[in-house]
């Protein structure tokens, strides 16, 4: 019988490294997590100490497509194509500070809404016309729309006399706007219904004009003597309320803008502002004999385009 062989046993040892080092990218990926939540609770925060006027202004200032028009001049465009250097002007305002302005404003016409809803809420003044009046926010200013009713006329048919419910709403309703420094614009409408007194030389227009002017005396009662109206105009029915229906008696209304710097500044009526100012020329070149440019009311019968 052979003798057994002895078996060999082989022990396989495998010898454990130290792993690859991970680098430390999460720690600063978990910085920026940490600071930006921080700064999203801490914006959150300064939110929930503003008033409702505040946010309304900057939710409207940075919702608004104009805001980097009128934030940065006329054009959108970073680059300019038509290679022609632009002059420096001292006219010429610092971007900023027209952002700056823009959104004070903004905020400031903002708190004037929230006080004319307080006031028609509570004041007896308006207790039965409430719903006579309407206010939004346009691209002129805080608008307030008085609209007519067929039970509750503001003027008698043809006539540019105030009712005495309305002059009573326009004197409680300055008294409020006084407490801005901004221009007011008033504006007259009437419906389609052709005007017939027998003068052939006065219509709708001049009637819209005269109902607009005595809104402006019935304003002019409650706002100081240094308040001036930027403008005053007829527009007839060029501007109908209810498009449907232009003999609908809400066409008969009328409208006060408080207006914004941005509306001013494009009608002429604040040399305080950072413009540009131009001088027209007459057809001949002398500007010796230009007409003198007024910021007194304008008092229009002709649509306004």
């Amino acid at each position: 019988m052979e003798p057994s062989k002895p078996t060999t046993i082989i022990v396989k040892r495998i010898k454990k490294g130290d792993h690859a080092h991970h680098g430390g990218a999460w720690k600063i990926a978990y910085a920026d997590f940490v600071t930006a939540m921080m700064a999203f609770f801490l914006m959150l925060w300064l939110l929930g100490s503003l008033s409702d006027a505040k946010k309304m202004g900057l939710s409207r200032f940075f919702s608004s497509p104009s805001a980097m028009v009128s934030s940065g001049g006329t054009n959108s465009s970073v680059l300019d194509f038509t290679g022609e250097p632009r002059p420096e002007s001292e006219f010429d305002p610092d971007p900023s500070e027209v952002a700056t302005a823009n959104s004070d404003q903004v905020i400031e016409l903002d708190e004037l809404l929230l006080k004319l809803k307080e006031q028609i809420e509570t004041s007896e003044a308006f207790k039965d016309y409430k719903d006579q009046l309407m206010l939004d926010i346009t691209i002129e200013g805080l608008r307030i729309q008085m609209i007519d009713d067929e039970d509750q006329p503001m003027f008698d048919v043809g006539s540019p006399t105030l009712k005495g419910y309305a002059e009573l709403m326009l004197n409680t309703l300055g008294a409020t706007i006084a407490e801005v420094p901004n221009r007011v614009s008033v504006a007259g409408h009437t419906d389609a219904r052709t005007y017939s007194s027998g003068r052939r030389e006065y219509s709708n227009w001049e009637l819209s004009a005269d109902r607009a002017n005595a809104a402006r005396r019935a304003l002019a009662q409650s706002l100081p003597e240094d308040v001036k109206f930027g403008r005053v105009v007829g527009l007839a029915d060029s501007v109908p309320y209810d498009k449907e229906d232009r003999y609908s008696a809400t066409n008969r209304r009328i409208s006060i803008v408080v207006l914004n710097e941005a509306t001013e500044r494009a009608i002429g009526l604040r040399e305080d502002l950072p413009t540009k100012p131009e001088t027209p020329t007459p057809i001949d070149g002398d500007s010796t004999n230009a007409p003198a440019v007024t910021t007194e009311p304008v008092v229009s019968t002709a649509p306004v385009d």
